[in-house]
């Protein structure tokens, strides 16, 4: 049981999200140079267009009246981002983003997690040079900046709303938390950190660590695991890690084959864009998705993220809001 009494009513709310919404949006534009895209919601299956997340979620599937061709409802857009850089033809150091909204039919629901997940995605050219932990850490400070601002307008427009990150963000990796933490697990480790620092960038994930394990899971053909990371928050209201986003320098040719083969997923490489990337057809890129539910959750001080989201819950989940004084939209 939480002690909670939401500081904005739904009216309020809703108002809030608007503000909110629009203002990260230009911030996060102006400061990595991005234009808006129209996205798919759904890709053919078999394309190598669908991200694969952990590699165990099943995209929900659905065949065409017209054709019969089946098709799957997007996880993410990280891979077909990049193929839209190529398409447009997007010049180096400028890039693209969109309104994604996906479904996650194995998600596990509860305060943090929805079967329905939307997020600003974003993705921009860069070159040979700029695949460094330098320049990702630069790109990581630019989107901290957007939060920062988004929160100051937030505030003033909303002086009963409280919840405020540090001055700067914290980069750490996912290696240096175990060294530091080995008996804790890594969700146990992600809550301490964000603890400690108010906001991390957590570095370096899908690899196997010095313990054999993995920190988390990571799609192998997007992300380089050696230059990727999330940026973690911690939550006052809920006392833990608060993931707003995940992102990376995503793998050029001998990234994509070593991470393949570390997953014993070589097979991938006969798909389209799989292809077009050993080819050098793709550009090199950098990207992410920033979680938009997340993200007014955790500024509006909402106890779940049923209450700026319109979802499905299960009534163990129904049950908990009631008896907590949350109003789910």
């Amino acid at each position: 049981m939480i002690d909670y009494r939401p500081k904005l009513s739904l009216m309020e709310t809703q108002a809030a999200i608007r503000v909110l919404k629009h203002r990260f949006e230009v911030e996060l534009c102006d400061s990595l140079h991005l234009t808006r895209a129209s996205a798919p919601m759904f890709v053919k299956q078999g394309s190598g267009l669908n991200d694969n997340l952990n590699g165990v979620e099943r995209p929900v599937t659905f065949d065409t009246a017209q054709t019969g061709e089946v098709l799957e409802v997007v996880h993410s857009l990280a891979k077909w981002k990049r193929y839209a850089l190529y398409q447009y033809g997007i010049p180096v150091h400028q890039g693209i983003y969109t309104d994604m909204n996906a479904i996650r039919r194995d998600e596990i629901c509860d305060s943090l997690h929805s079967l329905y997940v939307d997020q600003w995605d974003w993705e921009m050219v860069i070159t040979e040079e700029d695949r460094t932990e330098e320049f990702l850490k630069e790109t990581v400070q630019k989107i901290y900046g957007s939060l920062l601002a988004t929160m100051k307008i937030v505030h003033e427009n909303y002086p009963a709303l409280t919840q405020t990150l540090p001055g700067e963000i914290h980069f750490i990796t996912t290696q240096e938390l175990e060294d530091r933490y080995p008996h804790l697990t890594p969700k146990q480790r992600e809550d301490a950190a964000a603890r400690e620092y108010g906001a991390v960038f957590l570095m370096k994930i899908g690899g196997l660590l010095a313990s054999g394990q993995k920190h988390d899971g990571r799609a192998p053909d997007y992300d380089d695991w050696n230059l990727n990371g999330d940026i973690i928050l911690h939550y006052d209201l809920l006392d833990s890690a608060f993931e707003i986003s995940s992102m990376g320098i995503r793998v050029d040719r001998s990234s994509l084959v070593s991470q393949l083969e570390a997953e014993h997923a070589t097979d991938r490489l006969e798909l389209d864009f799989h292809k077009k990337l050993m080819d050098g057809t793709l550009p090199l890129s950098i990207g992410g998705g920033i979680g938009q539910s997340r993200l007014c959750m955790y500024l509006l001080e909402k106890a779940h993220i049923g209450e700026v989201q319109a979802s499905v819950w299960p009534d163990s989940e129904l049950r908990y809001c009631k008896e907590n004084g949350i109003s789910l939209l």
